[in-house]
């Protein structure tokens, strides 16, 4: 069943009533309803088209926030091979918000890292909906330095809302560990590529993509805050989200502009959750590329570009 944002219940009427001829097609054979749900298809995608030609930023933030969006288990599972999940940061626990491991993409071997959310009550919950514990960031820590030990890239897929703000968390280090866990971002001496597949939120998400090279899907966002969060702060009202989502430029256009990100990965019309396979081809096509962008340069001038890149941001801006 498809979950509709607020935006598209026009669309949601339109694609509803289609569903229902064909609905009492099948309970009656004799019906013959073919030309006027094909007539509601027609009309569907037009709206579809004309909904999505100029996303606003605060609707870009609700489809990257799409519940039926591809998650990171989902790329792994589609891209990767011979996927071996590593547990635990041998210190805490293992934190279930963070997935990571050994892979091989396009028949290479790999360490690929990422934020999942889940895509039901059950695992949402297990999942802590992708906001990672200090636990999780150590995790990332300690495949990174497999990484660097054993030469292997690293892929990097950012889904989350940001580091999770509990009391347990702050108790044991969750600044220190999202730092050490951009630190160490910096310090490998391995191609580093990250690609931002929904939400990219605050320290959260630059603990995995401070990277050598960074993708964004196209509805995808990245922001040291969120819209609600910043209106909040802001004007002391959260309603205000839309006016915040403006003012942070936080799409994956404006980012590419000022320097933030280096592609833009472009989405099915509707947005990712409406052609899972194709943007998820298209995800790996894109690390593909940047991968071997990176493959013959040595360790020193990986750490290098990478260091250099982050520096230079900010000396861009939307008008250059």
């Amino acid at each position: 069943m498809t979950n509709y944002l607020d935006f598209e219940k026009p669309l949601a009427e339109i694609e509803g009533k289609a569903e229902e001829l064909r609905a009492l097609a099948r309970q009656n054979e004799e019906m013959d309803v073919a030309d006027e749900a094909a007539a509601l298809d027609r009309k569907a995608a037009e709206l579809l088209e004309e909904l999505y030609k100029d996303l606003t930023p605060w609707r870009k933030c609700q489809v990257a926030r799409h519940p039926d969006r591809p998650h990171c288990k989902d790329y792994i599972d589609a891209l990767f091979t011979q996927y071996t999940p590593l547990a635990g940061d041998r210190n805490f626990a293992d934190d279930h918000a963070v997935m990571g491991g050994l892979a091989r993409f396009n028949d290479k071997p790999v360490i690929v890292i990422g934020h999942e959310k889940g895509n039901d009550t059950k695992s949402r919950i297990e999942r802590n909906f992708g906001m990672a514990r200090p636990e999780g960031y150590r995790k990332a820590i300690r495949l990174m330095e497999m990484a660097d030990k054993f030469n292997l890239p690293v892929v990097t897929l950012v889904d989350t809302p940001g580091a999770y703000p509990g009391k347990g968390a702050e108790e044991r280090g969750q600044s220190e560990a999202i730092a050490r866990s951009t630190e160490k971002c910096l310090q490998i001496g391995v191609p580093l590529v990250s690609v931002v597949i929904g939400e990219g939120g605050s320290g959260g998400a630059v603990a995995f993509a401070t990277a050598n090279r960074v993708a964004m899907l196209e509805h995808s966002v990245y922001s040291v805050i969120s819209p609600e969060g910043c209106a909040s702060i802001l004007w002391k009202d959260s309603e205000k989200m839309r006016e915040a989502a403006e003012a942070l430029r936080l799409t994956a256009q404006d980012l590419q502009k000022l320097g933030v990100n280096d592609r833009v990965i472009p989405e099915p019309k509707g947005g990712a959750h409406r052609d899972r396979p194709a943007v998820i081809e298209a995800v790996g096509k894109a690390i593909g590329e940047m991968l071997n962008e990176l493959g013959e340069q040595s360790r020193k001038k990986l750490v290098k570009a990478r260091r250099e890149k982050f520096l230079e941001m900010g000396s861009k801006g939307l008008a250059a």
